[in-house]
């Protein structure tokens, strides 16, 4: 019984030696198939793309939150976290801030400026979308990284019961998908491609993309030519009254498309379609509706 009694105390020392031990680092590889060493448990964290820092509010303990860039508004609690410049990278600053990770999405950081950080011991962790359901996953990646997957998981639940609940809903009938095309620049026209998350979008809205073909570049140039061959059915980029002042002032050959003669030309909430964050389904949501919107009659617009 003595003997048992000595060893008590022995086993509580080893017990609490091998709490306070740290977890030993995981070794991952991104969205984009680069090898990663992150920390178990990463106790300072910050993004360098608005989506992911919102995905971080959405799944992270805040605290651990070090910083935003200077495009993040939402939620409005991250206005209060040091801003690091993004593009072009404020290096020195973002390095004063001692991350233990950094996340980022293809396209936004360049690999150059994140093998800079990496040779610096500062791991930079990207994230790659191209359909919703990868927005969903990434979630769930991003809290399993973060060592809380039990919150990634209620969150990527919620967003699919949310976004099943509004694709079932009935929507306007249609021989078939309208072609939409959604511009992000008018000189030179710059659109959403087939390969970017608008795509998916789009669809689950109950349209298509009204750029079919695949190009190199996410979001291409389109001439005129082009467009008025894909004579898309809606146009989003801006309202009808502000794009006929612009943009059909500066092509107006382009007012013989569909979408203009039936003045289904709309404005989006941009912060909502240009980020693959956890308010992805805010924006299906908000392109059904806009969807759904009866056609003007085609002689009204039309000039």
């Amino acid at each position: 019984m003595r003997f048992l009694l000595l060893l008590l105390p022995l086993a509580w020392l080893a017990s609490c030696q091998s709490e306070s031990k740290p977890a030993a680092p995981v070794a991952v590889h991104d969205g984009m198939g680069r090898a990663l060493t992150l920390p178990a448990h990463p106790r300072r964290v910050l993004a360098l793309a608005p989506s992911m820092t919102e995905m971080l509010y959405a799944v992270a303990d805040t605290a651990t939150i070090v910083a935003r860039c200077p495009q993040d508004n939402f939620p409005a609690a991250v206005l209060q976290k040091p801003v690091v410049n993004n593009y072009p990278l404020d290096m020195e600053r973002l390095i004063t801030l001692k991350p233990d990770v950094v996340f980022t999405v293809e396209g936004i950081t360049s690999v150059d400026d994140a093998q800079r950080l990496q040779d610096l011991g500062i791991p930079v962790y990207y994230m790659r979308f191209r359909k919703v359901e990868d927005v969903f996953s990434g979630v769930e990646e991003l809290s399993r990284l973060l060592g809380r997957p039990a919150q990634g998981h209620r969150v990527a639940d919620s967003l699919r019961q949310r976004l099943k609940s509004l694709t079932s809903s009935p929507t306007q009938p249609s021989d078939a998908p309208p072609k939409v095309l959604a511009i992000t620049w008018q000189d030179p026209i710059y659109c959403y491609g087939q390969n970017t998350l608008f795509t998916d979008e789009i669809r689950l809205a109950g349209g298509q993309n009204a750029v079919t073909e695949t190009f190199p570049q996410p979001y291409p140039a389109l001439t005129r030519e082009y467009i008025l061959k894909l004579n898309p059915d809606v146009l989003l980029g801006g309202s009808f009254g502000k794009l006929d002042s612009t943009f059909f002032k500066s092509y107006p050959e382009l007012r013989r498309i569909n979408a203009y003669k039936s003045r289904r030309v709309f404005a989006i909430t941009g912060n909502l379609m240009e980020r693959p964050g956890p308010r992805v389904v805010e924006s299906v949501r908000e392109l059904q509706a806009l969807l759904n919107q009866p056609a003007a009659k085609s002689t009204a617009a039309a000039r």
